[in-house]
């Protein structure tokens, strides 16, 4: 006996999910490589913050801690209503 309705919709839902989630990965596939160079000094220090806060993966902690200043500076250079950085009461033109 074959597959009924309900397992035929099941089956054609997870090669509908799966292509979709080819399509993700693919776009989120590595393929630019970038070289970052250090000195001794900094070398040591990252070999040590990592091994203290037990992080296998440097590539993926430098990935993550670039990128994250990089958004940061982005939120803080966004246009803002103001043309000053704080708003306040005594801030006259």
């Amino acid at each position: 006996m074959g597959p009924n309705r309900r397992q035929c919709l099941f089956l054609a839902n997870q090669t509908y999910t799966n292509q979709v989630e080819n399509k993700k990965d693919e776009k989120l596939r590595r393929t630019f490589r970038s070289t970052l160079l250090l000195n001794g000094r900094e070398k040591d220090a990252i070999d040590l913050y990592c091994e203290k806060y037990k992080i296998r993966n440097k590539s993926k902690f430098m990935r993550e801690a670039i990128m994250t200043e990089i958004l940061k500076k982005f939120d803080e250079d966004y246009p803002t209503l103001f043309e000053f950085e704080k708003p306040n009461l005594f801030y006259t033109k």
